[in-house]
C-alpha cells in the first residue's frame, strides 16, 4: 500500500532564527541582559508574544529606542500566513503559514458555542507513511522548533481575541495537536510548547490540561515519556486497525509497536493520569470497516479506560480510499456499543477547505508547493448516527 519508509529522524535543515518562545525564561532574561537590557524586559517581550502582539509600536511599555532591536532580537517573524481558508459561515478557519525556509504547514480554528479549538501542527510533513494520509504520503520535511509550534495557538488565541472569527470577542479554549505530522517523534519541542500551553498568563496561555489532546499513531516510548513525567493532558491513540495484520498495513509503525503493546502504553497513562484515553479509527470502505473487526476492537477494548472516535474518511481527490457508507458505520457503532465500548462520531467541520479530515489529509497546492489540511479534534461534541446524519 506504500512504498514510503518510516522517517524517525528528521532531514538536519538551517534552524529558524532565535525566538523567546524557544527559551527558558532565564534564557531569555539573560539573552535581553546581553542586548544591554534589564532582564525584566524578556517578561515584557513575553506578555506582548502570548497576546499576539507582533508590532513593535504597540509595545509601549518598551522604550521606543529600543523596541525594534528587542523584538528582531527575540520575536522574529517565524510564521508567515499564506492564505485563510473559511467554511461554516466563518467559524472555521484554515490557514496556510509559510515558514523561514519555505516549509508549509497548516493550522485549523474551529468555534462552537460554548469553545474554540485550534489544531496545531508539529511537523512539517510526517514521516509515519501511512498509506491513507496525504500528510503521511509527503513525506516528513523537519520538525518544528517549539516557537513554531507555539506560535500558531498564539495566532489562534489573538484572532479569538480580536473577534476575527464571527461570534465576537472570545478565548482559545482548546488545543489538540493533530495537524501535520506525528508529535511524539519530535518530542522535545512538543513538550516545550505544552509548558507553554498550560503556563499562566502572561508566560504562557494558561489553558488546562484536560483542554490540550495529543495524538499519536502509537509511538510506545513517546507515551511512556508523558506517562513518566506525570502529564494529565489527554492521550488520543490513531489505532485505525485492532489487528496487526491489518494495522501494520495502514499504520506501518506497528511493525515496530504492535497492537498489543501501544494498547499496554495506553493503559498505563491511563493508570497513571486516572483518564480515558481516545481511539481514533478512520472507517474506511472495504478495508477496516468490516462488522468481523468491530467485534475484535470492542474486544481489545471492553473493561479498558478508553473510547472509541471513529472518523468517516474524508479522501483526498483522487484517492482510491473512501468512507464507510452509513450503514456500515451504523452497524460498527452498535458492536462497539454492545461490548461496552463508548464511541462517538467525529464531528467533521470545514469539508469544503479541506479542514476535516482527522488524520487524512487532503492535498492542497500553494505556489506549486504541496500542502496538507489537517483534521478537525475529535474533543468536539459527537455527531450521532441518526437519520439526521442522512441528510
Amino acid at each position: 500500500m506504500t512504498a514510503l519508509p518510516l522517517v524517525f529522524d528528521a532531514p538536519r535543515r538551517g534552524k529558524p532564527p532565535r525566538h523567546l518562545a524557544d527559551l527558558t525564561r532565564e534564557e531569555a532574561r539573560a539573552a535581553v541582559t546581553e542586548l544591554g537590557q534589564p532582564a525584566f524586559r524578556a517578561d515584557q517581550l513575553a506578555r506582548h508574544f502570548y497576546r499576539g502582539v507582533s508590532d513593535p509600536a504597540q509595545m509601549t511599555d518598551l522604550p521606543a529606542a529600543v523596541r525594534e532591536d528587542l523584538t528582531a532580537a527575540l520575536l522574529p517573524g517565524l510564521l508567515t500566513p499564506v492564505r485563510h481558508l473559511s467554511a461554516d459561515g466563518g467559524r472555521t478557519r484554515k490557514t496556510l503559514w509559510r515558514l523561514h525556509d519555505g516549509a508549509l504547514v497548516e493550522s485549523v480554528l474551529m468555534r462552537y458555542p460554548d469553545r474554540a479549538t485550534v489544531c496545531i501542527s508539529s511537523q512539517a510533513g510526517c514521516g509515519m507513511a501511512c498509506p491513507f494520509c496525504a500528510t503521511g504520503q509527503q513525506g516528513l520535511t523537519r520538525n518544528l522548533s517549539a516557537a513554531e509550534i507555539i506560535g500558531q495557538a498564539v495566532a489562534a488565541a489573538a484572532a479569538m481575541a480580536n473577534g476575527e472569527i464571527p461570534g465576537g470577542p472570545g478565548r482559545l479554549s482548546n488545543v489538540v495537536f493533530m495537524g501535520m505530522g506525528e508529535p511524539l517523534a519530535n518530542y522535545p519541542r512538543v513538550r516545550k510548547t505544552l509548558d507553554a500551553l498550560l503556563t499562566p498568563a502572561p508566560h504562557g496561555l494558561g489553558l488546562s490540561q484536560r483542554s490540550v489532546t495529543v495524538s499519536t499513531v502509537g509511538l510506545v516510548p513517546g507515551i511512556r515519556r508523558l506517562t513518566e513525567e506525570g502529564l494529565h493532558v489527554t492521550l488520543a491513540v490513531s489505532l485505525h486497525a485492532p489487528d496487526d495484520e491489518l494495522r501494520d498495513t495502514l499504520v506501518p509503525i506497528n511493525t515496530r509497536y504492535t497492537v498489543t503493546e501501544v494498547i499496554e502504553a495506553a493503559d498505563a497513562y491511563a493508570a497513571r493520569t486516572g483518564r480515558r484515553y481516545s481511539i481514533e479509527y478512520a472507517l474506511i470502505r472495504d478495508v477496516n470497516d468490516q462488522p468481523e473487526r468491530a467485534d475484535l476492537l470492542g474486544r481489545l477494548l471492553a473493561d479498558r479506560l478508553a473510547h472509541v472516535n471513529l472518523i468517516p474518511l474524508n479522501p483526498t481527490p483522487g484517492s482510491k480510499w473512501d468512507a464507510s457508507p452509513l450503514p456500515a458505520q451504523r452497524e460498527f457503532v452498535a458492536r462497539l456499543r454492545a461490548a461496552g465500548v463508548a464511541t462517538t462520531i467525529r464531528d467533521t467541520r470545514g469539508q469544503e477547505i479541506d479542514g476535516a479530515c482527522g488524520q487524512l489529509a487532503a492535498a492542497d497546492r500553494v505556489e506549486g508547493v504541496p500542502a496538507v489540511a489537517v483534521p478537525t479534534p475529535s474533543v468536539e461534541p459527537p455527531v450521532e448516527l441518526g437519520a439526521e446524519a442522512d441528510q
